[in-house]
């Protein structure tokens, strides 16, 4: 799942967030709804990265956050 991505951790607020970053073409950022995390993109992700820049993340308490 998400293989072709780059994984990070940022630091925002003293508070470690996790993201997955990929994809070619214009920034378009994906967050997830209550209370999933990051992976509910893993179906739509590999289409969406052929047009754009993608940024997932997980939201601040969810998943790896």
């Amino acid at each position: 799942m998400f293989s072709s991505f780059i994984k990070e951790k940022i630091k925002v607020s003293g508070t470690d967030i996790n993201l997955v970053r990929g994809g070619e073409g214009p920034p378009l950022l994906l967050l997830h709804g209550y209370p999933q995390s990051h992976v509910m993109w893993h179906k739509v992700a590999p289409k969406l990265a052929k047009q754009f820049t993608l940024v997932i993340s997980d939201l601040r308490g969810y998943g790896d956050s």
